[in-house]
């Protein structure tokens, strides 16, 4: 192909041209067909549902708890006479948020502004993988809006009735948002933190410098602010912390396994339904509840120490951090619900925007892991809380995954941010033993930085060499630079 050729492909391609505007008007079509069809399946199910199903217990939390709750709140009290009331008041607004809706029934409007934010979030990330980079490490992907469209129905119809969705769609606006307008991400982080605390782990892999500034001043003043209100519209804001504090050992924790195979063995221990989940109380379930917040501790640790250490970051950082961090407080708790897999869905959709992602693996590894979760509630929940062996071996197979997960990512986010740069050469890149591919993809992009490096071989139409002449002793060749050798992953 000659230079001529390629340069009239690459004009066809690039953003604006015809065939880039057909391409995307295709990808648009097909993933909201695609959305489409999923979302009415999860609707059929709650209409119709199947006898396996028992549609009953995943609704009523709508229809039952988050309703009690919408009367309460609406006289601005907060429901602390509830020991199922757990979380942040911000989570308030979201319980109020149906009443916006006054022309339909509160489950109605709450089906109407789930479904509205899982479209927000597919729809942000199909921007954000069509969004053309500026170089091989900044490539934008589909993948991320089709691992969200996909994967949300294998939890089944359970999505539609917890806000979490809601929770979800903040965080990954705040990623999204981060590299261009920090203080934006930063204040999407802070008001989500203040409806169930986890989206501040978004800001964790935020770039060292302004961007880190930027966006925690900002995540704690809209923090600060919302609270602030909430404090003046309600009485007993806080109030949320004494019933967190005094949850036990869930079933379908890791912990929660472990007592689950120990009933197998003889274990003395019983399931009661507490704090709004059943838990097992008997010997043994106090040590590991605290074991549970050990490893809890040691997790924020790791993570602290991978901050402070990590030596370069990738447009894909920000996003491999945050689900990395969601993982290990997910496997590390002592309540794994099956919601939770919607925050790791999520997560792993914003980091497959990025071709520069090392977490596809673990993207791949949560795929089964929500698979299995509907499996395990609601098809067989009720194997899993009389710990039958059949649904002990489905828990099992769940948090294996879970844990698998969550160390391959973790190990990926420390090999890819540990490489260092030679001083003297600084689009050379020495990679670390064992370090994923993205380092390659990003090494090569970076050697695109040195003129001398970046010309192509055929030359291009309109541009000239610049410092013609011998190369620069760092690009010579021998020296190892993506030049004059070829990158070694």
């Amino acid at each position: 192909m000659t230079t001529d050729q390629i340069a009239a492909s690459d004009a066809n391609t690039a953003p604006g041209s015809p065939t880039s505007d057909a391409a995307a008007r295709r990808f648009a079509c097909a993933l909201a067909a695609v959305w489409l069809t999923t979302r009415l399946v999860m609707l059929a199910l709650l209409a119709q549902p199947l006898a396996a199903f028992d549609v009953g217990t995943i609704s009523g939390e709508v229809h039952r708890i988050y309703y009690g709750w919408y009367g309460q709140l609406a006289r601005g009290d907060f429901p602390l006479d509830d020991v199922m009331w757990q979380y942040p008041p911000g989570a308030a607004l979201v319980i109020l948020g149906p009443g916006a809706l006054p022309w339909l029934t509160y489950f109605q409007a709450f089906l109407v502004l789930t479904l509205a934010a899982d479209a927000l979030v597919a729809l942000a990330l199909a921007r954000a993988g069509r969004r053309p980079g500026r170089s091989t490490a900044g490539a934008r992907s589909t993948a991320g809006a089709w691992l969200w469209v996909c994967a949300l129905p294998l939890l089944l119809h359970l999505p539609l009735v917890r806000y979490d969705v809601q929770v979800t769609a903040l965080a990954v606006l705040a990623l999204l948002a981060l590299r261009r307008h920090p203080p934006v991400g930063g204040a999407l982080a802070g008001l989500g933190a203040l409806v169930k605390v986890w989206p501040a782990l978004t800001l964790l892999g935020a770039p060292r410098g302004r961007t880190t500034r930027n966006a925690w001043l900002s995540a704690a003043a809209a923090a600060a602010a919302l609270l602030a209100v909430l404090a003046f519209g309600f009485s007993h804001t806080l109030g949320f912390v004494r019933q967190q504090g005094s949850r036990g050992v869930q079933i379908e924790s890791m912990a929660g396994t472990m007592l689950s195979l120990g009933r197998l063995a003889g274990w003395p221990g019983t399931v009661a339904y507490r704090y709004g989940a059943m838990e097992l109380t008997g010997p043994y379930v106090s040590a590991l509840a605290h074991a549970s917040l050990l490893l809890t501790a040691a997790a924020f640790g790791w993570l602290l120490v991978w901050r402070i250490r990590a030596r370069r970051w990738t447009p894909a950082t920000p996003f491999d951090a945050a689900l990395a961090a969601v993982l290990l407080f997910t496997v590390t708790s002592r309540v794994i619900s099956p919601q939770y897999l919607v925050w790791l869905l999520g997560l792993a959709a914003v980091c497959l925007t990025s071709r520069a992602t090392t977490q596809r693996p673990v993207a791949a590894l949560l795929l089964p892991a929500a698979a299995v979760t509907a499996l395990a509630y609601p098809v067989l929940y009720d194997d899993v809380v009389s710990g039958t062996p059949l649904g002990c071996a489905v828990m099992v197979v769940r948090n294996l995954l879970l844990i698998a997960a969550a160390l391959l990512s973790c190990r990926r986010l420390w090999t890819s941010s540990r490489g260092a740069w030679r001083r003297g050469a600084p689009h050379r890149f020495v990679p670390v033993r064992g370090a994923p591919r993205a380092q390659v993809r990003v090494r090569r992009a970076y050697a695109a930085s040195c003129a001398w490096c970046a010309w192509p071989r055929t030359g291009s139409p309109g541009r000239t060499r610049p410092n013609p002449g011998s190369p620069p002793a760092s690009c010579a060749p021998g020296s190892g630079s993506p030049r004059s050798s070829p990158p070694t992953p």
